[in-house]
């Protein structure tokens, strides 16, 4: 028994018990014993003739279920063998199992293992899973004002069952996978049959089967162990809490990651444009939705840019300066020591601060803290003469300009990015700005989502993929699924009856 242990999680990469095959059933739950949770006694039937031996964990099991409906049959109705009781169980989850690999699997998943015997190697796996998750509640990171408020929870099962009621149609089809090797978290592969292009699901399927990791905790893991490029700060793989926009995810041919225990299904293969895209703007005017994400996009630039351009115009390009805003600029500088890199670095290292401090903390605490320290420490700062108002105005307008991004990972990108701008701007000006713009463009031009085009459709240029890009366009003209999914169903519907409105006489 000593190393019995290292035989269960010993060597393979896809189950922690490569090694129970040598070991015996009685070695098995020896070792279950010795956690507090792990229960085996003994019942009889009621006329005292027969008994049998339960194996649980009473933490993962529903213990009303197991007394109720597979202990009380079990006691009080005659039987003579293993199958006899297999058939009497009012269960559809039932099977005979002498397995060590299969026991170990099932228990640790919420099965109860029964045996005629003590020591019998063969036995019933009686399915009695205890599921405890909180209830659908509104979407917190990707929140709307328009369209449904449901959001994925935390069981796997549950948001499946979101996906089905929304997708109703035998070709969706879903894969199941466990990894790590000690956790055995259970991994959904989902996709539309006869829509998807075979070559993303096998790309997946490759990549989550070379996965070897102890531990999957959250679909973040998956997101960071199978993509493209891991030394990227770009994600690679859309993760979306909403429902919605995962079934619309479903319906163009891409494939859907749904990890139990995450809140967040991984959407591939993706691209850049689609990060500053809300799905909330499927649900307003075509209009409406196409300036929004002109805004967000021109919010991204800002947000990158403004301060950088500051720090090289007041560096290097005085004479590229207004001289109406000359004056205003001389005269909010004129008190200030520091350079303008160093005046800016502060002002952005505590806009940094107080965005993490109002994260970490509780949320009415946060908000107290970012409104009420962002003017005081503004305030303070400008009175002693560290910075300027200009410059304090900007770096605001840029924090603000930061938020529209609605995807939250690629927020946190934007956010780091602009340390790189200000720092080659402080060494060469406008030309460090350019220089570092060349090399983030080389950079997202060498990226993949799932082995497609990162930057597609600005590059490779697909004009058909451009009527949801930087812009959407009506319905109507969205007839085609995205070229760059290479589905193999890629019409969505009939422009012409799309475009036609026909009266009520017609």
């Amino acid at each position: 028994m000593k190393n019995l242990l290292k035989k269960l999680f010993k060597g393979g990469k896809n189950s922690p018990s490569t090694k129970v095959e040598e070991m015996t059933v009685t070695d098995l739950l020896l070792q279950m014993k010795k956690s507090i949770d792990f229960l085996r006694f003994s019942d009889y039937t009621n006329d005292g003739s027969k008994k049998v031996w339960v194996n649980y964990y009473y933490t993962l099991i529903d213990t009303d279920y197991l007394h109720r409906d597979i202990l009380k049959p079990i006691t009080t109705i005659p039987w003579s063998s293993i199958q006899d009781i297999k058939n009497l169980l009012p269960i559809e989850v039932v099977t005979i199992s002498d397995d060590p690999k299969e026991i170990l699997e099932k228990m640790l998943s919420g099965f109860v293992f029964i045996q005629l015997g003590e020591n019998d190697k063969k036995g019933l796996l009686v399915r009695s899973e205890f599921v405890q998750a909180r209830a659908v509640s509104l979407p917190e990171v990707e929140f709307s004002v328009i369209g449904p408020k449901e959001s994925f929870i935390e069981n796997i099962d549950s948001n499946i069952n979101l996906i089905r009621r929304r997708m109703s149609t035998p070709m969706l089809t879903i894969e199941q996978k466990k990894l790590g090797t000690m956790s055995r978290t259970r991994i959904a592969v989902m996709y539309m049959d006869g829509i998807v292009n075979m070559e993303n699901v096998n790309t997946v399927r490759q990549r989550l089967d070379e996965v070897e990791f102890d531990h999957i905790n959250d679909s973040s893991y998956i997101g960071q162990l199978i993509s493209d490029n891991g030394n990227t700060i770009f994600p690679l793989l859309l993760d979306s809490e909403r429902p919605d926009r995962v079934v619309s995810a479903l319906a163009e041919g891409k494939v859907v990651i749904m990890v139990d225990g995450s809140p967040h299904g991984l959407i591939g293969p993706t691209t850049l444009v689609e990060f500053f895209s809300s799905f909330e703007d499927y649900y307003i005017s075509y209009w409406l939705s196409s300036f929004f994400r002109l805004i967000r996009l021109f919010g991204v630039a800002f947000s990158i840019l403004v301060t950088p351009i500051y720090v090289a115009v007041l560096s290097f390009h005085y004479e590229l300066i207004p001289k109406d805003l000359l004056s205003t600029l001389i005269s909010s500088r004129r008190e200030v020591p520091l350079p303008p890199i160093l005046e800016a670095v502060f002002l952005e290292l505590t806009i940094e601060l107080l965005r993490e401090a109002g994260a970490r903390l509780p949320t009415k605490v946060g908000q107290t803290i970012g409104i009420v320290g962002g003017i005081v420490i503004g305030t303070a700062s400008v009175e002693a003469g560290l910075t300027s108002n200009v410059l304090l105005i900007i770096v605001a307008l840029a924090a603000l300009a930061s938020f529209t991004t609605p995807v939250y990972k690629m927020g946190n990108t934007i956010r780091l990015l602009r340390f790189p701008f200000l720092l080659f701007a402080e060494l060469w000006g406008l030309l460090g700005i350019v220089f570092c713009f060349s090399v983030l463009a080389a950079h997202l031009l060498r990226l993949t989502s799932l082995g497609r085009p990162y930057l597609e459709p600005i590059y490779p240029p697909r004009v058909k993929d451009m009527k949801d890009a930087l812009l959407r366009l009506p319905f109507s003209m969205q007839t085609e699924r995205p070229e760059q999914l290479r589905t193999q169903n890629p019409i969505r519907g009939s422009k012409q009856r799309l475009k036609k409105k026909k009266d009520i006489d017609e």
